[in-house]
């Protein structure tokens, strides 16, 4: 009997704690409370920020809007820092985090991904009348880079012996050199490259190549297997249909890359 009265408050205590966990925002719960919250860019232009009206802006600001439409339900924005994006989520203070979310194994064990949705790169940078479509290109060319860098050292590693590459001591001191002419090619990231077309328009700055791709996803809750597959259904109709294009062309500059699906 003691046994039998054992077992039974185990199961109760076991039934208990299951109970107790919190529940999981999946699609069919987005939907019931007819409100979706996502986590966007505190402070990172072009992707998020204030605007001059005191409204967030921004590339993920457009498909976190996009997604709520999609979904038929109300948006809450919920402005984060980069620390804050991943524990939001697993806490339940947000439904997505759509903010320049890079993914990597190490991060793949809290929470997963969605398909690719925008682009983020470093790569190699010129005006129009520079030809050059590969790293085997630089050569006879002055090639700007912030010394150290990831860029540094892959086109050191592979680039042509009669390249001169010019490392500089930070990113403000390579653009300085791209500006003033001192280099040919600034081989950076798409985001100061972005930086210096907005800044010199007069440039008609091109992305060249891509040297490293390193493209932003749609975090969503482990477990959350509905919301997961409505996301990368969403994000691949906005891809076929153009519009993360017009995103990248409007925030970013430049056409809409080809981006990995995970």
């Amino acid at each position: 009997m003691l046994t039998k009265l054992k077992a039974a408050f185990a199961a109760v205590m076991i039934a208990g704690v299951c109970q107790a966990g919190p529940a999981a925002a999946d699609l069919s719960d987005v939907l019931s409370a007819g409100t979706i919250k996502i986590a966007i860019p505190e402070n990172f232009p072009p992707f998020g920020a204030l605007g001059a009206d005191g409204e967030y802006e921004g590339y993920d600001v457009d498909v976190a809007k996009m997604a709520a439409e999609a979904l038929g339900v109300e948006l809450e924005l919920v402005p984060v820092t980069s620390k804050q994006r991943i524990p939001f989520l697993e806490t339940d203070r947000v439904d997505l985090v759509i903010s320049t979310l890079g993914a990597n194994p190490e991060r793949a064990k809290s929470i997963w991904f969605s398909h690719a949705y925008a682009p983020f790169f470093s790569g190699a940078f010129a005006k129009p009348d520079v030809a050059v479509a590969a790293i085997a290109d630089f050569a006879g060319k002055k090639i700007g880079v912030t010394g150290g860098t990831l860029e540094d050292l892959s086109i050191t590693k592979n680039a042509p012996e009669d390249a001169e590459i010019i490392r500089f001591g930070d990113n403000a001191a390579t653009i300085s050199a791209y500006v003033s002419g001192q280099v040919d090619v600034i081989v950076t990231g798409n985001m100061v490259a972005l930086g210096i077309a907005t800044d010199h328009p007069d440039f008609k700055l091109e992305t060249k190549f891509i040297i490293a791709n390193s493209p932003s996803y749609i975090g969503i809750k482990t477990g959350n297997i509905d919301l997961l597959q409505w996301v990368n259904v969403f994000v691949l109709s906005k891809k076929l249909d153009g519009t993360l294009g017009e995103l990248s062309e409007k925030w970013l500059g430049q056409p809409l890359p080809d981006l990995p699906a995970l």
